[in-house]
C-alpha cells in the first residue's frame, strides 16, 4: 500500500510539472510584478540590391533578407503591442524596386497562444510608420494608440513607405499623442525613447525585465549589424544629421545600463530571442 501511495505521489508530482510546463509555454498570466516579453514573426522581406540602406555605396549590389516582427509586452497594468509587421494582403512578387516578400501568417491566432485577443491590449504603439511595421495595427482598434505627433503628421502629409489605410483605426482610437520620451506605465520600466532620423518620430523601446535587465528594441535605427558598426545611414532616412544623434544618445543608455539591444530586423536578432510562445522576463 505504501509503495502504490508514493507510485501515485510520483505521478502527481509529475502531473503538477508538466502542468507549470505547458502554463508557461501557452503564457499563462505573468506572476505579480513580471514583465514579458514575447517576439512575434509577422513577415519577411528580401531585397535583390540593398545599397540604399547606406548613401556611401558599402551595400551596392548586395542582396538581403530581413524580418518583420511584432512584440508583445505584458505588464502588470496591461499589455502593449509594440510594431504589428507587414499585411497579410503584402503584394506577392517582386515589385519595381526589386523587393519582394510577405505574412502569411496572422497576429490574432498567435496571440491567441498566450490567451490573448485584440481587444486585450491595453496600447499600440510603433517605432513608427513605414508600412511593414503598420501592417495589422487595425486589429487593436480598442486599445489606446500612442504615436509621436511629428510621426503622425509626417505619415498624413504624404511620408515615403506610408500606407495609411493599414494604420487607417488610428482616426477613430483613443489616442495619446507624444512629443519625445514616454513612460508607457508610469513606472519606468516602460519606455519610448525618442530616436529620430530614419523619419521625423522614429523611436526606439527600452524595457526593464527582471532577469534579462535592460532590452532596447531599435526599431530601424539600425537594420544590419554593420549599421551599428559603421554608422551607416540609409539613403530614404529623413534626416542624417538626426539619425546619427539618435545613434549617439541610443549607445550611450546602451552602455550606461548593459543593454542588451536588438536589432528589429535581423533574422540572427530575432532568432536570439525566446521563440514564440516562450518569453523574455
Amino acid at each position: 500500500m505504501l509503495a502504490w501511495a508514493g507510485v501515485v505521489r510520483g505521478l502527481f508530482a509529475c502531473f503538477v510539472l508538466a502542468w507549470v510546463a505547458m502554463s508557461a509555454a501557452a503564457g499563462a498570466e505573468p506572476a505579480s510584478g513580471e514583465i514579458r516579453l514575447y517576439a512575434l514573426n509577422c513577415g519577411h522581406l528580401e531585397f535583390r540590391d540593398k545599397s540604399f540602406f547606406s548613401d556611401t555605396g558599402e551595400y551596392d549590389g548586395q542582396s538581403a533578407s530581413i524580418v518583420a516582427p511584432c512584440f508583445v509586452i505584458r505588464h502588470p497594468k496591461g499589455i502593449l503591442v509594440w510594431d504589428t509587421g507587414l499585411s497579410p494582403a503584402y503584394p506577392k512578387g517582386v515589385n519595381a524596386a526589386g523587393v519582394s516578400g510577405g505574412f502569411e501568417g496572422s497576429v490574432a491566432k498567435m496571440l491567441a497562444q498566450i490567451g490573448i485577443a485584440p481587444a486585450d491590449v491595453t496600447y499600440l504603439a510603433f517605432s513608427h510608420l513605414h508600412s511593414d511595421h503598420t501592417g495589422n495595427a487595425n486589429l487593436f482598434k480598442s486599445a489606446t494608440w500612442i504615436i509621436n505627433s511629428r510621426e503622425l503628421k509626417w505619415a498624413l502629409d504624404g511620408g515615403l513607405f506610408v500606407e495609411e489605410p493599414t494604420f487607417s483605426a488610428y482616426s477613430k482610437a483613443k489616442k495619446i499623442l507624444i512629443d519625445g520620451d514616454y513612460d508607457v506605465f508610469g513606472d519606468g520600466s516602460v519606455r519610448i525613447l525618442a530616436a529620430p532620423g530614419h523619419t521625423p518620430g522614429h523611436q526606439v523601446l527600452m524595457l526593464k525585465l527582471r532577469r534579462a535587465g535592460t532590452v532596447i528594441l531599435a526599431g530601424d535605427l539600425y537594420h544590419f549589424h554593420t549599421d551599428r558598426t559603421e554608422r551607416l545611414v540609409p539613403i530614404f532616412n529623413t534626416s542624417r544629421a538626426e539619425t546619427l544623434a539618435s545613434f549617439d544618445r541610443v549607445e550611450r543608455i546602451v552602455r550606461n545600463t548593459h543593454a542588451r539591444l536588438v536589432i528589429q530586423h535581423d533574422p540572427g536578432d530575432f532568432k536570439a530571442l525566446p521563440a514564440f510562445p516562450a518569453y523574455l522576463d
